[in-house]
């Protein structure tokens, strides 16, 4: 039986693209359409369908058994990107997967799932517990961790792949929220569920810096539902004024670009003095000013790999994530990564980005 490990040696799809044509056809001028990518087990031969969506969900997703009734298997994925985000939707037969320790062992699981049940139901085990998710519950898998998946109806499922760090969740949380379902009746769960229902649907059609800010946005809001579920009061947030320190946070990604983002100019306009400042930092195991600058090399590097060679130049970069010349961020590239942006940049174009 044929191998599907390369699932672009199956991209001869007739439906999927098809689907691509139409979906392009209804988006607005300027969408960025070659973001997103479709893979349904109707382009190979149906004796080879389960095989194929093996390879697919390994290739998009993480490994995983899957396990079905039949011989065949009816399913289709589609994937889009949304600033840092990779979001997935699952439209598939009744089935069975298991996240098992052997798939754990190959090094894939570097982001955590946030899944929304679109149709169907979905019966989860993870970290001891088990929850049947229903149309609109919200579900947090941790792919480090083995978990199984049993949907007993054709189904639908939208999947974010949210890197680890950007939910600053300490580990202990994160086993408190994956084995359950949030129900969105109220509150912030009300809030995520449609607004990841939406986003998986429109993403392709948001320009690049609108779809950046759009998946800080909602990272931010899944973070502050994750807090709400644990039952966290504001006050007892893990870390000292757990609150505030998010609310600071959120407050430099959007003036990552100012060079006068001073920890003395956070702590005014929060209200507190930088001492207190420097405190709520130091209680993460960091500073103000590394965190900052931590988060500007990392949008330097994001954005210096996928510009196109002599497309900007690396003062320009610089300078729009906040370094105010272009000598102090060579030396802090180098000193965090070892290589100057310049061979940094060309390790990328002949390898690739790192993972």
């Amino acid at each position: 039986m044929r191998r599907y490990r390369s699932i672009g040696d199956a991209h001869s799809m007739a439906t999927a693209i098809g689907s691509c044509e139409e979906a392009s056809r209804r988006r607005p001028a300027g969408a960025a359409s070659e973001r997103t990518r479709v893979l349904t087990t109707r382009s190979v031969p149906p004796d080879e369908s389960l095989e194929y969506w093996h390879d697919a969900v390994f290739d998009t997703l993480v490994g995983m058994d899957i396990a079905a009734e039949g011989r065949t298997y009816d399913a289709t994925l589609r994937t889009d990107r949304l600033g840092d985000l990779r979001i997935t939707t699952v439209e598939a037969d009744p089935g069975r997967v298991h996240r098992a320790p052997r798939f754990i062992a190959r090094g894939d699981g570097r982001e955590i799932f946030v899944a929304v049940q679109s149709t169907g139901r979905a019966r989860v085990e993870q970290d001891g517990r088990t929850a049947e998710l229903r149309t609109g519950d919200i579900g947090f898998f941790e792919t480090l961790r083995p978990f199984r998946t049993a949907f007993p109806d054709r189904f639908r499922m939208k999947i974010f792949a949210v890197p680890r760090p950007l939910l600053e969740l300490p580990e202990a949380d994160l086993r408190r929220l994956t084995g359950r379902a949030i129900h969105p009746t109220d509150g912030l769960p009300a809030l995520l569920g449609p607004l990841l229902e939406r986003l998986a649907d429109t993403c392709a059609s948001y320009p690049a810096p609108t779809a950046e800010r759009l998946a800080r946005s909602v990272v931010e809001l899944m973070a502050a539902t994750a807090a709400d579920r644990l039952g966290a009061d504001p006050a007892d947030l893990p870390g000292a004024d757990g609150v505030l320190l998010h609310r600071i946070r959120t407050y430099i990604r959007w003036h990552l670009s100012d060079p006068g983002l001073t920890p003395a100019v956070i702590a005014r306009v929060h209200g507190i003095s930088v001492r207190c400042l420097h405190r709520l930092f130091q209680a993460e195991g960091t500073t103000v000013c590394r965190w900052i600058r931590e988060l500007r090399l990392r949008e330097c590097r994001r954005e210096l790999a996928a510009r196109s060679p002599g497309s900007v130049t690396l003062a320009q970069v610089a300078r729009r994530w906040g370094f105010t010349s272009a000598a102090g961020f060579g030396k802090a590239f180098r000193s965090s990564f070892g290589l100057s942006p310049t061979d940094w940049l060309d390790r990328v174009r002949t390898d690739g980005p790192p993972c």
